[in-house]
């Protein structure tokens, strides 16, 4: 009887071991998701930084065309 009260406890101990690696496993499947989600997220954002960088950079490009402030020196060497 001794013996059959062993291999409960050594199921026991088992289970409660699959069970807690079952957990963990869920745990870190949700954390993978997550942490896609949020690269995924992050890609986007990137994405329409780069957009709106570019569209930053030809705005200031123009505006510094246009104003004399940034003209090179060659033209004020003309006017000499």
């Amino acid at each position: 009887m001794n013996c059959h009260m062993d291999g409960d406890m050594e199921n026991q101990v088992e289970m409660e071991e699959k069970t807690r690696l079952i957990n963990q496993v869920l745990e870190l499947q949700h954390t993978l998701e997550d942490l896609s989600a949020r690269v995924d997220a992050v890609k986007e954002e990137n994405l329409k930084l780069k957009s709106e960088n570019q569209v930053l950079g030809q705005y200031i490009e123009n505006l510094m065309s246009a104003s004399s402030v940034f003209q090179t020196t060659d033209n004020k060497s003309k006017r000499k």
